[in-house]
């Protein structure tokens, strides 16, 4: 299982504690309420879809999420305007991170986050300093098990050649999932394309993968890892990327 997939794993399950303080479900409206500016109808927006299907998959309230929907479409004045802002840094060791945020207020999101990239031995960079190191993809994931770990019943072989027929540009497969990479272009469409053939996905976003990932010994690694989770505990960020390379045995050790 590749580091992003493994990362998400343990990320999902420790979601509980997220969504007992609220803030699991305020970032899934923000996301929302974004993705809603292009259009309020998920059928004809398909980045409004994938935000719901996530909201969904958090057992939020249908309320919440049509909430979410008006208030991005602009039926509902009653919520602050939330816009997407990117911010470059380094992590310790030269480690490249990408930090995307749902905010309201930049002064606010740009403070805390210099507090704790500062307070790490990391910084933030220029626009530009690090982007380029990373290529924005589609990614999809299907499960070969279930959380019990009893297997799904997911034919990796059938869903490799469904994929690439598709137009995918890689499929990962490992013992637990199957990942699917696609160019932005082509998310859609391949993403679209697998559902119709049966292939549910436990997972599906744009996301920003390294071009080149860096290995570091596991004292080292384990303190990125620790700004990364300090960097997601602040209410502003939705996503962080990093080019850290993820082994099973670090993830194990983390989880």
């Amino acid at each position: 299982m590749s580091g992003h997939s493994k990362w998400s794993t343990i990320k999902r399950k420790k979601g509980a504690a997220d969504a007992a303080r609220g803030k699991l479900f305020t970032r899934l409206a923000r996301e929302i309420q974004v993705a809603a500016r292009s259009g309020a109808d998920p059928s004809t927006n398909f980045t409004l879809r994938l935000a719901v299907d996530k909201a969904r998959a958090e057992n939020m309230p249908k309320e919440n999420i049509e909430r979410a929907i008006r208030r991005g479409a602009g039926l509902e004045k009653d919520g602050a305007e939330i816009e997407t802002v990117v911010y470059e840094g380094y992590g310790p060791h030269g480690i490249a991170m990408l930090v995307e945020c749902l905010t309201d207020n930049r002064n606010r999101t740009i403070s805390e986050l210099r507090r704790v990239f500062t307070k790490a031995n990391g910084a933030l960079g220029e626009p530009g300093s690090v982007a380029w190191q990373f290529t924005e993809k589609g990614y999809i994931v299907f499960n070969r098990v279930d959380d019990d770990g009893a297997p799904t019943g997911l034919d990796p072989d059938a869903l490799f050649m469904a994929a690439i027929e598709s137009g995918a540009e890689d499929v990962e497969i490992s013992d637990d999932v199957v990942e699917v990479y696609t160019e932005r272009t082509a998310f859609a469409q391949v993403s679209q394309a697998l559902d119709e053939q049966g292939f549910k996905a436990a997972q599906a976003e744009l996301l920003m993968r390294p071009n080149n990932t860096i290995e570091l010994a596991a004292e080292e690694a384990a303190s990125v890892l620790a700004l990364v989770e300090a960097i997601e505990e602040l209410d502003d960020v939705n996503k962080v990327y990093h080019n850290l390379e993820m082994t099973e045995a670090m993830m194990a050790q983390f989880a």
